[in-house]
């Protein structure tokens, strides 16, 4: 008679470390790949959100798109909220003044990993590659120059509307929509 305390005994006198069912997830766990290098501008995109709160409490969320190649910060997009439909209108401007590339490293929130955004990826073929869970180390670019600009722009202002914060200017990546600011 076999069962499955006979079987998990023989892979653990073995030594097999084989899962007798697949994790359920959205995506596919298996082994990733390590990414190429970036060769050319405009070929791989970094985007990720931050979160801060105006003066009278209210959240404010910041959009933030980097080129891997040039690190150069190609939108600062600040709203209350946004839905996976707003990043991909972010993304189609870009994609007018710049053209698109062909990868966009994002994290696994909701906006990115919406039907929205797939829709827009999948019109426009671009691939979007998404950090494992719990992993900031895989959009590190993007982590570094996010906490530039906490650190040299939200941590310094405090913003009393979303309009506010959209138009302010200043020496620092303050305003909404940059092109031509090189990330530090």
């Amino acid at each position: 008679m076999v069962n499955h305390k006979r079987v998990y005994r023989r892979y653990r006198d073995e030594g097999l470390g084989l899962r007798r069912k697949r994790p359920k997830r959205r995506r596919a766990a298996i082994a990733r790949a390590p990414r190429p290098a970036v060769n050319r501008p405009n070929e791989r995109w970094t985007m990720d959100f931050m979160s801060d709160a105006l003066a009278n409490g209210q959240q404010l969320r910041v959009l933030t798109v980097l080129d891997a190649y040039t690190r150069e910060c190609l939108a600062l997009e600040a709203a209350g909220h946004f839905r996976g439909q707003d990043v991909a209108d972010v993304l189609t401007e870009l994609g007018k003044r710049r053209g698109l590339p062909t990868v966009i490293n994002c994290d696994n929130g909701t906006e990115f990993t919406s039907r929205a955004l797939d829709h827009w990826a999948w019109a426009h073929q671009v691939r979007l590659d998404f950090s494992r869970p719990g992993k900031p180390t895989d959009n590190a670019m993007i982590e570094a120059f996010n906490a530039s600009v906490r650190r040299e722009c939200l941590s310094e202002h405090h913003f009393s509307t979303v309009a506010e914060a959209r138009s302010c200017s200043g020496p620092t990546p303050t305003t909404t929509t940059i092109t031509g600011h090189t990330a530090a």
